[in-house]
Formats: structure tokens, C-alpha cells, sequence
């Protein structure tokens, strides 16, 4: 057995005369019952999700957050709760334990352990939590695999009667696997439930020889009207989007610019504004 940088079973190593029980106290840390982790290694989200899944015997299989980041999706905490469907009811503390139907198809092997494949895990985090928090992870795991909403509604057919299923339908209407981030997403959502039409998301704006040269976060091309978040910049990155924004604005295009701190009434005034010099009239709500 060879102990190196990622989580290991105590007792197996101890089994098969890869260290000693001092050895073992000394030098590793204990991150689930009976899994370590060589303490001078940092136990990332990927490396708890390797101890919680050896901690189940091999046997559990990683759902919900910690499958989607094994599956590539961004904006996900190092401290968020591992899930394994996996029937135990006593998990250790950061672990969430889910005694739910898999069935054949659902699951697949990622990194070396069996993940919940992207339609199961986002059929799983669509129905979990509030509406706004569901668009954002369903989001950012379509922007890391290329989701399909329809292959999703397909799995949730062989599921009729798990709660949270109509939840599910509404966070696939509203998914776009466009977003840049959880603040594009919650942008987007504001300005739908404000009552504009659907934003298209990562409108291309094209350069001289024709291809697309910039991207913009959301806004209706058809009336050249883009809105944009901007998150924390540094030096180099706040000079390139400045020409950007000079060079999208020389194009005609107008542009509501949305940073943190921001609030709804205030966004949703300029956006009205830039609407109606642009735009046919709306009824909004």
C-alpha cells in the first residue's frame, strides 16, 4: 500500500505494515472514521470527498455538491458537506448520507470513485433548496459539462414520485448554462422576475475579421442592450475590460454595468431607462 498525498483507510495500512500506530498518530490526521490524511497536506473539497467515500466502505456514491465539483463545476465551497446516497444513518460531521433510489445508468466512476453522473446530480440539486440557489448550481454545473435540460426531465420521468420534483421543472426552465458565475445567475433571475424578456447570456460581439471578439454576460442583441456584473478586478483585468467597454459601446451597443453592492432597485431603474431608449414598451411588473 503506498501512504502518499491522498486520504487512506488507517486499518488497511496498518494490515499490511505500511506504517505503525505511532506512525499513524503522529504524522497524519484523522478526517473520517478510521481515514487519514498526511497533516501537512490541506484537505481540499476533492480530498474530503476521497475520505467520505472510502469512510463508506467503498460503497456510497458521491451526490449533490461534491459530484458536481468532481465534474468540473466552479463556485463551490471547500467546506461544503460531502453527500453519498448510501444507506447510514449515523455519518460523521460534513457528511450528508441520502438512503435514495439509483437506478442503472445513474452513476458512473470519476477520479477513481462512483459519482452520480451530471443528469442524475443535477436532477438532485435541482430539486434541494430554495429556487434561486437551485438555477445557480444546475448553472454552474451545465457551464462545466453541457447539461441538457431535456436529458435531465428524461431521468426525473423514472423518478415520479420524489419530492421536489416540480421545483426541478421550474429551476430547468430558468437553467442556462451561460452564466459566468452565481452573481450572473441571480442578475439573470432579477431581471427576469422583473418581468423583461429571457436575457440571452454570452452574446458574441465580433471583431473586424468577423469572428467573435468579446462576449457579453446577458442582454437582448436585438436591441444592442447587454447588462454586465463585474466582479473583483486587478490591474490587468480592469485595463483589458475598459477597452472592451470602449470598444463594445463604439459598436452601439448600451450597457448596464452591475457590481457587488448594487441594489435591486437601483439596477432595475437603470435597466428601465436604457429600455425604454432602445426598446419597445413593456409592461413590467
Amino acid at each position: 500500500m503506498d501512504i502518499g498525498t491522498e486520504p487512506f483507510v488507517g486499518s488497511e495500512a496498518l494490515a499490511c505494515g505500511a506504517l505503525n500506530r505511532y506512525e499513524l498518530r503522529r504524522y497524519y490526521r484523522l478526517l473520517m472514521p478510521n481515514v487519514y490524511l498526511d497533516k501537512r497536506i490541506v484537505p481540499t473539497l476533492q480530498l474530503r470527498t476521497q475520505a467520505a467515500w472510502l469512510w463508506s466502505q467503498r460503497k456510497g456514491v458521491v451526490a449533490g455538491l461534491a459530484a458536481s465539483a468532481l465534474h468540473g463545476a466552479n463556485w463551490i465551497g471547500g467546506d461544503t458537506p460531502i453527500e453519498l446516497i448510501w444507506a447510514n444513518a449515523r455519518p460523521p460531521k460534513s457528511v450528508i448520507t441520502r438512503a435514495e433510489l439509483l437506478l442503472p445508468g445513474e452513476s458512473q466512476r470519476l477520479d477513481g470513485l462512483v459519482v452520480t453522473t451530471s443528469e442524475r446530480t443535477a436532477f438532485d440539486l435541482g430539486r434541494r433548496g430554495s429556487l434561486g440557489e437551485a438555477v445557480a448550481r444546475l448553472d454552474a454545473l451545465g457551464n462545466a459539462t453541457g447539461l441538457k435540460a431535456l436529458d435531465v426531465l428524461q431521468l426525473a420521468d423514472r423518478h415520479r414520485h420524489v419530492r421536489g420534483l416540480r421545483q426541478l421543472e421550474s429551476a430547468l426552465d430558468l437553467y442556462d448554462p451561460g452564466a459566468q458565475s452565481p452573481q450572473e445567475t441571480r442578475l439573470r433571475l432579477m431581471i427576469i422576475d422583473a418581468g423583461y424578456p429571457r436575457p440571452q447570456t454570452q452574446i458574441p460581439v465580433p471583431g473586424e475579421d468577423g469572428q467573435p471578439r468579446y462576449y457579453l454576460d446577458m442582454g437582448w442583441e436585438e436591441y444592442m442592450l447587454a447588462v454586465e456584473y463585474d466582479g473583483a478586478q486587478h490591474a490587468d483585468a480592469l485595463g483589458y475590460d475598459i477597452i472592451r467597454h470602449e470598444y463594445v459601446a463604439h459598436l452601439g451597443w448600451t450597457t448596464i454595468r452591475v457590481a457587488a453592492g448594487h441594489r435591486r432597485p437601483d439596477i432595475l431603474r437603470r435597466l428601465q431607462l436604457a429600455w425604454d431608449r432602445v426598446a419597445p414598451p413593456l409592461a413590467l411588473r
